[in-house]
């Protein structure tokens, strides 16, 4: 059976959530059921909504989105039902189809993606799979909300009778028209509508001369509108007509309202699912805004939430661009409770309230936001005792309403209990009031009690260091800023940093240390021991990231080098295999070249032969027997080897090529032509001597002949040699 009380959900926000929730709902019902959640009493119920809420989310990352179920409340409806001889009008009978339709495609879906979602389908198989109120209703509206003139038969002839009557007031109302306009009774405008009927606009001078029903008149008074006789007498007929067809309706109606009565339960049951699936839906989609997640439900008394999120906090700072800080927190047999301390504005309270806003979320079968390896165990109750609760209407300070609070969480407080306490002991004199709440933290150990509080007490900070199953943990601070990090650590107290701060904060020195003369000697030193094991705890942090950083890069480093080596070492091997090979192959050269001159020598073929084959049996014995297919590996295995080393060596020598044609394109600094100089042209071979230079030309003569030649088109042969 579990309990939590409306104060805590309203300490924790939760109704925050709902609101946040409800937002996202679709239906009316859907927004009311939305805002009146509150924590499953039933564990069996709790793990069945959870399956559907995090089954619902599954859908948003697949193919097989779950069909719209969006629907018009039906209530007035379902109410009319209830009571005899009652009919349903044409807009409630759509809106019944509608409902019934919706729900029909969701549970045929449902049947068809069964593998997809086991627990949405079981839980839809006590909804009845029906069409036949939708067809009933079909067969007498039509599709613009009409009733169809074949309903039924008195009807059909009805609508046949009017339609004619309808054909007769015409033509006998175009007859008189025409009449009285031959006559010049008419005004121009000749005619109107008076009461959904067409009438006469006759001069008033006229009036006594045209037979029917006066009308009335316009504002003027020149003209009267005048209802022709002929077309009068037909008018109450038609109204006798449209009245009968207005009885057929309603008795169409309620002979459909009366079949429709049976199905009353049903209907009650599709409104109930929609809604229960809106409300799913919600849920579904305020998990995906927040990358929320089902995480292990222990059995075990274990709770382990791994970068945990405040709902709230998240949302708004993700709206903003802000960044969220996660915390992790765990509560298990051995750790019971935890006592958090710290400056202010460290995050003390916000840890508290994302505890036990996420613990109260998951037992209302809301997903949470935290790292998949998290894991939570349920409670019987949560007890809060969060901000300041001073009571004015009660007449009640902080300290007794607090006070009050205890009272309560002594009698309720057990093994199955969640307890949050902000605060702890505050509101009274300090040593009196910390002696107290010692006390109370004492009891709640002793029953066995899960929980978490936040002090300023070093008397509740020395209790959680000397109690086996309870521990101090803290906000850590820039010891240097003395600003927050938001972040927990277990495992040690946080020192208040009061005169760190205040000294921050611009007070006087020589105030300071007054201040902490007045107090206890032993506070101060204990205060501040805290305060410089804080401050060694963040030194050692940073060390020990800085140290798993470089423990990162050299083990990346050594693979690496070991991957290096590796190739290394097979390519020394495959070029050791290849050395050997062809080794083999140059003492085989050898070998038969010596037979070879040998049989130059002496021309004996049967020595040459003997030799030959001496050879080949000598090889043979060498070689291991192998099959076909070894003799295949091994022989593609030395085409690799081969293969690869000459392209190792074709890029050797590409990449001499390239070096040397590099050399070749460097463009050497064009030299200085003087008189005298023996050159050639670039395209040519003769060699001839500069004779004169004049405006960027040259004379040269050939021997034979003399020409005129531009520079640029002259290379030097030899310079000439400098007189001494």
């Amino acid at each position: 059976m579990i309990r939590i009380h409306e104060k805590t959900l309203n300490d924790l926000e939760f109704f925050t959530v709902l609101g946040q929730v409800s937002e996202l709902t679709i239906t009316a019902l859907g927004k009311e059921a939305a805002l009146a959640i509150l924590p499953f009493e039933d564990e069996e119920t709790l793990m069945q909504e959870l399956d559907y809420v995090n089954e619902y989310l599954s859908s948003y990352d697949n193919d097989n989105r779950i069909p719209n179920h969006g629907f018009d409340t039906i209530s007035k409806e379902l109410k009319l039902l209830k009571i005899e001889n009652t009919y349903l009008e044409v807009k409630s009978l759509q809106r019944i189809v509608s409902t019934s339709l919706t729900v029909n495609i969701i549970l045929k879906f449902l049947v068809k993606f069964k593998d997809y979602y086991p627990n949405l389908h079981h839980y839809s198989l006590h909804v009845e799979l029906n069409t036949t109120m939708i067809e009933q209703i079909d067969a007498v509206v039509n599709r613009f909300g009409d009733i169809k003139d074949d309903a039924s038969p008195l009807l059909s002839e009805l609508r046949k009778s009017i339609n004619k009557l309808k054909g007769k007031i015409n033509s006998s109302f175009s007859s008189a028209l025409n009449t009285y306009h031959n006559l010049d009774y008419l005004d121009d405008i000749r005619e109107s509508v008076v009461e959904n009927k067409r009438v006469l606009a006759v001069k008033a001078m006229y009036r006594k001369k045209v037979r029917g029903a006066i009308m009335g008149g316009s504002k003027t008074g020149s003209i009267v509108y005048i209802e022709p006789e002929t077309t009068l007498q037909y008018s109450r007929e038609l109204n006798n007509l449209e009245y009968e067809e207005k009885e057929e309706v309603v008795k169409i109606l309620k002979e459909l309202t009366d079949y429709i009565r049976l199905f009353l339960p049903l209907l009650k049951n599709y409104q109930a699912f929609l809604t229960k699936i809106d409300l799913i839906s919600a849920k579904a989609k305020y998990a995906q805004s927040m990358n929320a997640i089902l995480p292990e439900i222990s059995k075990e008394r274990t709770m382990h939430f791994r970068d945990a999120y405040h709902p709230i906090l998240y949302l708004n700072n993700k709206e903003k661009g802000e960044t969220t800080f996660p915390q992790t927190i765990g509560l298990s047999e051995e750790s019971r409770i935890i006592v958090i301390s710290g400056p202010n504005a460290g995050g003390k309270s916000i840890t508290l309230k994302t505890v036990g806003l996420l613990q109260t979320m998951i037992q209302s079968g809301m997903l949470i936001p935290v790292h998949e390896r998290s894991k939570v165990c349920l409670f019987d109750s949560i007890l809060s005792d969060i901000g300041d609760n001073q009571s004015i209407e009660n007449h009640l300070s902080t300290y007794s309403y607090r006070l009050k609070q205890m009272n309560y969480f002594l009698r309720k407080c057990n093994k199955n209990t969640l307890f949050l306490i902000d605060e702890f002991g505050t509101g009274s004199d300090p040593e009196l009031g910390g002696a107290l709440a010692e006390t109370f933290l004492e009891v709640f150990y002793d029953r066995k009690a899960y929980g978490i509080i936040t002090t300023h007490y070093s008397n509740l900070k020395l209790l959680a260091n000397e109690l086996q199953y309870m521990e101090n943990a803290n906000m850590l601070f820039n010891e240097k800023t003395l600003e927050p990090m938001y972040k927990l650590v277990v495992g040690q107290a946080g020192s208040s940093f009061t005169f760190e701060v205040a000294q921050k904060n611009g007070i006087p020195y020589s105030l300071i240390n007054k201040s902490k003369k007045k107090i206890e000697r032993g506070k101060v030193r204990f205060d501040a021991t805290i305060a410089k094991l804080q401050k060694e705890r963040s030194k050692l942090e940073r060390t020990e990231r800085a140290l798993k950083e470089n423990e990162k890069k050299k083990l990346s480093e050594a693979d690496k080098l070991e991957e290096i080596n590796g190739k290394v070492q097979k390519k020394l091997e495959n070029f050791q295999e290849l050395y050997d090979s062809n080794q083999r192959l140059i003492y085989l050269g050898q070998k038969v070249n010596d037979i070879s001159e040998k049989y130059f020598d002496t021309k004996k073929k049967s020595e040459l032969m003997a030799d030959l084959f001496k050879l080949v049996q000598i090889e043979n014995s060498k070689r291991k027997k192998v099959s076909a297919k070894q003799k295949r590996t091994e022989k593609h295995k030395e085409t690799q080897i081969k293969q690869e080393a000459e392209k190792k060596v074709d890029v050797i020598r590409k990449k001499k090529k390239a070096a040397k044609q590099k050399e070749v394109n460097v463009e050497k600094p064009k030299p200085i032509l003087k008189i005298d100089d023996r050159v050639r042209m670039h395209d040519g071979r003769a060699i001839g001597t500069i004779d004169s230079i004049e405006k960027g030309k040259a004379n040269v003569n050939y021997g034979m002949f003399t020409t005129n030649i531009s520079l640029d088109l002259l290379e030097l042969v030899e310079a000439v040699k400098k007189k001494k």
